[in-house]
């Protein structure tokens, strides 16, 4: 990589942080809670336009394909650590315990002993500073607290993206080069890396149409007399009479970037998509029509998170092969996947050791952990899917509800809510970020350990720069708005420790229930190859973030099946850079309206709910 390629990188990562974490104080977009961050597409887009030029007049100063995919991955990764998901919630981890805890909650007397004083700011007037801003970050007495608990969390967080390098290094050589798995969520940055692509009418139709439809639905955060196109309309309202009222919200939207997402998703895995999403919502009906009320029923997030698991030991099983031949003691690869492995394991198990949490509990929160990782990872590799979210029903979550709050360590569960910030959702989970980046750098010219060193490196100075980022803008803005993370993680182990929870046969199920759909669906796929339904499809379908997304996967999944069939391989390939504009096209305007949003202080995201 060249000297200038690695200095734009290390300029781009701070700045992205700022963006991304002053963004996220009033909601002026989120860029990581969809699979292809429009953040990290939009800096590629700027530079590929920026080197385009330089080719034309000054060639010595252009960069190469190898400088810009090493970019795009060191910003994509750097932007999964800041995302919504991870670093953006961990302020709310440090000072939500000690600044929220009141007379009435009584989580000092619950919890708040369990704590270590190394993790947490408990100084109450650095905490009002930095929940009503007005103040300054470089001044002793706001930035002294702060240095423990940011310390010890940023060796935390390298610690888990040094096995998640670890792992990626160990599965990409079967994923990568043995079952050539088609990693839609790659095509677009490589085109751009690649050159040449910015010179096709098709693409820039596309971007035009993508473009155009972002800008409009922008300027309505800006001018809501501006009409949205594509917006979603929710048709499940009109379903008033039992049983079919338990359908719930039933949106139909078409967004650009998901339509041109899921046209390189393969015609099986995007069907399985939209079937799955009413499926489960079948499941709701029929639990509706049967009377069946229990708490809980049919444990939908239970069913989701067992098929994770499943699917993650089924991944494991059908590489090991792979993964015994290829491992190597003497190679690169091998040495680099041992050593970020066990450096990164040593680094969570001191951790959680020295926070109080058991082995016991350390062991079965992180193999989870990880297993998802893996199913994730695995789910974007093959199938490209827009989100993979897993909304609260992480390890901590799985463990409670099979062992049961009275089997627990109160410090367990204490230590576990901590950990919120990276499993309260998996939108912009890192592992694949790396595991994608492998595969571009497979595809650019770029060794698998080249490429994964620099995303270590990446993952370490963007999650500096993330905490940076964030305490810059909340002492300067206010952090209030970011403290409702805090609210859901100890609210919810206020209720683990006070109420007895978990251990029933009804949560076991429904994890063995979602385990052994995904083994049945794969035995079925591989015994009888034309079956439709692809075990992925089941996984991500049931996530809230589906929702939004569905109808673009069904328009998608209809236009490409008619394409292949009507009109072959070649329609296909003729077509795809339109699809590619259409991403394009959004994420630019999705961009600018995140800046105007993050510089006017307009809350330019949608919850939909």
């Amino acid at each position: 990589m060249s000297g200038r390629a690695l200095l734009l990188a290390i300029i781009l990562i701070p700045l992205n942080s700022l963006w991304m974490m002053t963004a996220s104080l009033w909601n002026a977009g989120y860029p990581t809670t969809v699979s292809l961050f429009f953040n990290a597409v939009f800096y590629l887009f700027a530079l590929a336009l920026i080197n385009e030029a330089l080719k034309r007049l000054c060639p010595r100063a252009a960069l190469s394909t190898a400088d810009l995919a090493l970019i795009y991955i060191m910003l994509t990764v750097a932007s999964a650590v800041n995302g919504l998901d991870m670093l953006q919630l961990i302020g709310a981890m440090i000072a939500g315990p000690h600044l929220l805890a009141t007379p009435e909650n009584e989580w000092r007397e619950l919890f708040l002993g369990y704590i270590p004083s190394w993790l947490v700011v408990s100084e109450g007037s650095v905490l009002e500073r930095y929940a009503s801003g007005g103040s300054s970050l470089y001044s002793m007495e706001n930035a002294l607290p702060w240095v423990a608990p940011v310390l010890a969390w940023s060796a935390f967080t390298v610690s888990l993206l040094l096995v998640m390098a670890g792992l990626t290094l160990f599965l990409s050589p079967r994923w990568v080069w043995g079952e050539r798995l088609s990693y839609p969520i790659i095509q677009l940055p490589l085109r751009l890396v690649r050159g040449g692509f910015l010179g096709e009418g098709r693409m820039w139709l596309g971007f035009a149409v993508g473009a155009l439809m972002g800008a409009v639905n922008g300027l309505h955060f800006f001018f809501p007399s501006v009409p949205t196109i594509g917006r979603p309309i929710n048709i499940g309202r009109f379903l008033t009479e039992r049983p079919l009222s338990a359908v719930g919200w039933l949106p139909v939207a078409v967004h650009p970037f998901a339509l041109g997402l899921a046209f390189f998703m393969p015609v099986d895995l995007s069907f399985s998509c939209w079937f799955f999403y009413f499926f489960w919502k079948f499941e709701r009906v029929a639990a509706a029509a049967l009377g069946l009320r229990a708490p809980g029923f049919p444990f939908i997030d239970e069913q989701t998170t067992g098929a994770y698991i499943g699917f993650a030991l089924l991944t494991l099983w059908m590489a090991r092969g792979e993964v015994i031949k290829g491992f190597k003691p003497g190679s690169p690869l091998t040495r680099l996947a041992l050593a970020s492995t066990l450096v990164g394991s040593i680094g969570i198990a001191s951790f959680c050791l020295s926070a109080g949490m058991s082995l016991p509990m350390i062991a079965a929160f992180f193999s989870i952990y990880f297993l998802i990782s893996i199913s994730i990872g695995r789910i974007r590799a093959e199938l490209g899917s827009p989100v993979h979210d897993l909304h609260f029903s992480g390890p901590g979550r799985m463990i409670v509800s099979i062992a049961g709050t009275r089997r627990l360590r109160p410090a367990d569960l204490t230590i576990a809510s901590l950990f919120w910030y990276f499993n309260r959702a998996y939108r912009s989970h890192p592992m694949p970020c790396v595991l994608e980046g492998v595969k571009l750098g497979e595809r650019t010219g770029v060794s698998a350990v080249r490429a994964a060193a620099y995303a270590i490196f990446a993952g370490v100075f963007g999650t500096l720069s993330g905490f940076w980022a964030h305490l810059h803008a909340a002492y300067r803005h206010g952090g209030w708005g970011k403290l409702w993370p805090a609210y859901e993680a100890f609210n919810r182990l206020s209720y683990w420790l006070t109420t007895p929870f978990g251990g029933d046969i009804h949560h076991i199920s429904a994890y063995a229930a979602g385990a052994l759909a995904v083994l049945l669906l794969s035995a079925v796929r591989m015994r009888f190859i034309w079956f439709p339904l692809h075990p992925v499809g089941f996984v991500v379908s049931s996530s809230w973030a589906m929702n939004p997304f569905w109808f673009s996967i069904f328009l998608s999944w209809a236009v490409k099946s008619a394409v292949l069939r009507y009109g072959g391989l070649r329609a296909y390939r003729g077509l795809a850079p339109f699809f590619l504009g259409l991403i394009l096209g959004e994420f630019t305007a999705d961009s600018f309206t995140s800046l105007a949003g993050t510089i006017l202080r307009v809350p330019t995201y949608i919850w939909y709910g």
